[in-house]
Formats: C-alpha cells, sequence, structure tokens
C-alpha cells in the first residue's frame, strides 16, 4: 500500500451526487441545517443525516449547535477551493447539468466562492491587481506588494497588516470554475468582498442557496475605477 494523502476516500464523499449538492450547498459560506441541506440534495432529512455524518467524518464539514439547532458549515476554504476546482474540471470535460435558467449568466458574472469573489469580474480583479503591480504571482501562489499594501489602505480602508491567520495565507489563487482561471481566494480576497458589501457596492442574491453576486450601479463603477477590464 502506498503511503500519503487518501484521495479515494475525500473523492468517494464527494463522489456521490446528495453528498456534492450538500458541499455545493455550502459554497455561499453561510452554515445551513440538516433540513436545509436536505432540500439542497433533494433527499429526506433522515438519508440527509447519514450523508452529513459521513461528510463530518472525513472531515469535510463541521457542525455548531445552537440553541436547539445544528448549522453545518465546510471545515475550511481549502475545501472550497477543492470543490471550485472539480466544477471547472466537470465544465471542462462536459459533464454539466442540462437544466439552465436566467441565473447562470449571472453565475458566472459575479458569484461567491465561499467567503470571496469569484467568476468572470473575481478573475477581472485578479488580472488588474497584478497588472497594477498590486500582487505578485507565481503559479498557484500570490504575494501582495507594498504597493497593493497601500492601494488597499486608501482604497478600501483594509490594513493588510491585520489580516494574517495561522491556517489560511493572506492572498491565495483559486481556480475559477467557469473562467478556468485564478480569482483572488485568502483573506484578502475575504476581506475586499466584505468591504465590497460595507460600501453597498454589491449583495449576495437573496434566493435561497444562491450564490449570485449583484452589484449595484454605483458598485459597478467604483469597481470599475479600481480594477478596470485588463488588456491581457
Amino acid at each position: 500500500m502506498k503511503a500519503g494523502p487518501d484521495i479515494a476516500m475525500v473523492a468517494s464523499l464527494v463522489g456521490d451526487p446528495a453528498r456534492a449538492n450538500m458541499l455545493t450547498g455550502l459554497m455561499t459560506g453561510r452554515a445551513l441545517t440538516a433540513t436545509e441541506l436536505a432540500h439542497e440534495a433533494g433527499i429526506t432529512p433522515q438519508t440527509a443525516s447519514s450523508h452529513l455524518a459521513k461528510l463530518e467524518a472525513g472531515g469535510l464539514i463541521e457542525q455548531e449547535k445552537q440553541g436547539r439547532h445544528r448549522y453545518y458549515r465546510l471545515t475550511d476554504p481549502d475545501v472550497a477551493g477543492v470543490l471550485e476546482g472539480l466544477a471547472g474540471l466537470a465544465e471542462r470535460a462536459g459533464h454539466t447539468r442540462v437544466r439552465t435558467g436566467p441565473k447562470e449568466p449571472a453565475l458566472r458574472r459575479a458569484r461567491i466562492c465561499y467567503d470571496h469573489l469569484a467568476g468572470d469580474l473575481g478573475v477581472q480583479m485578479l488580472d488588474s491587481m497584478k497588472k497594477q503591480k498590486l500582487v505578485r504571482q507565481s503559479k498557484a501562489t500570490i504575494e501582495l506588494t507594498g504597493e497593493g499594501k497601500r492601494f488597499m489602505a486608501k482604497a478600501l480602508q483594509i490594513d493588510a497588516d491585520t489580516l494574517a491567520h495561522p491556517r489560511r495565507p493572506v492572498c491565495k489563487a483559486c481556480l475559477d470554475w467557469s473562467e478556468r482561471r485564478h480569482h483572488l481566494a485568502g483573506t484578502l480576497g475575504a476581506a475586499v468582498m466584505s468591504r465590497f458589501t460595507e460600501l453597498n457596492w454589491a449583495a449576495r442574491d437573496t434566493a435561497p442557496g444562491s450564490r449570485v453576486v449583484n452589484f449595484t450601479r454605483n458598485g459597478e463603477k467604483r469597481f470599475a475605477a479600481l480594477f478596470g477590464p485588463s488588456e491581457a
């Protein structure tokens, strides 16, 4: 037997359609109840309990008790990154769902990926940051530059020195499933998305389970002023 990480075990957990739908439902970054996750998966609450127990034992989700309720969330942003990458692989390989709707273009344009901006605008933002030399990227490694720190403080009132986290990098490249290029994750990606919300430039769609991010007219103008379309 070969030593090392057990990819097959993780793949078997994600590979079940019901569990995959549950995990996708948690990609919004919100904690959901077992009943809500059962609805996401299209299964009974009893069946959902069994799937949730397996996902929790496998380290992909964790639960939090609040009063009489139990809420589930992804254990780590890295889980969301893996799911986003798998979605990109499925898209590239032609394994897509037949049913589409009016939300699909909006989902591709701007969506939440756990707690940071993804989609066309997420990729555009990272492209612009690289062009402006706010970050340096080497493959999947991204580093915020000194100019980037000054930019974040002046343009978005984000103090980059407060973003250090023991389990999460400040900047991380997350492979975008719809664009098949990188968008910005890490604590900086989360802070930027939070700032967009605080400034009322953007907000998550209010539909249950939706990952769509809607920008206001003013938000679009402000976003373009900071991260205009890349020429690359």
